[in-house]
């Protein structure tokens, strides 16, 4: 009895560590992806998802059963597509997509429900059919989503407001574009925060000249 009862201590305290590790891999990547979608030379991005994507799918191999890597291997691929375009864009976010559903029935509410958020920016941003998998009604589902589990979240408003924009709903979009702009900053997220905040200005003068 007192053999399986160390059993299970020194089993709790390896599975502490091994989320420790993977928590500090996550920040690492995250860190990165700000870094190459904000800061970096357009000359340059290109290598630059390239290898961060390499590390995000080793990431995911070392830990299968976890959504947060998925997640952030979806959103390396999907940033890397827009980013760099080109013949192979379209298979990058079918990847990400792929991941995000994978990710989805794991843990739905990971990551503060990121999972929807991706999945609904990719629908509205991805063309439909015959060339891709876009889908407005399944962007908005996914979307509100994404706003019932962080409702006050600078990425579920900013990404919802800019879906009103694209279904030219303006009004309604400087309703979440402000909400995104109020929304906390976020722990070790600087880079990306300030980078969202440049897109939320942009969203915002793009709103206003809708409603002139």
């Amino acid at each position: 009895m007192k053999g399986r009862k160390l059993a299970c201590i020194i089993l709790m305290i390896f599975s502490s560590f091994a989320v420790a590790d993977m928590q500090s891999d996550l920040q690492d990547i995250q860190q990165q992806w700000a870094v190459a979608k904000y800061q970096t030379p357009e000359e340059r991005q290109e290598q630059v998802f390239e290898d961060l994507t390499a590390k995000a799918a080793h990431l995911v191999k070392s830990y299968p059963h976890a959504a947060e890597p998925k997640i952030w291997l979806a959103i390396v691929l999907s940033t890397d597509a827009g980013v760099n375009g080109g013949f192979g864009a379209l298979g990058k976010v079918k990847k990400a997509k792929a991941y995000l559903e994978e990710a989805e029935k794991i843990d739905p509410t990971a990551m503060e429900g990121s999972v929807y958020t991706s999945l609904g920016s990719l629908y509205y941003q991805v063309p439909g059919w015959p060339i891709g998998f876009g889908d407005n009604e399944k962007a908005e589902k996914y979307l509100l989503k994404a706003l019932e589990i962080n409702p006050q979240g600078i990425d579920s408003n900013f990404f919802y407001a800019d879906y009103l924009l694209e279904e030219d709903k303006p009004e309604l979009a400087l309703k979440y574009l402000n909400k995104a702009k109020a929304a906390p900053p976020r722990n070790n997220r600087p880079i990306a925060d300030k980078g969202r905040h440049k897109e939320i200005d942009l969203d915002i003068a793009k709103a206003r000249d809708m409603l002139d």
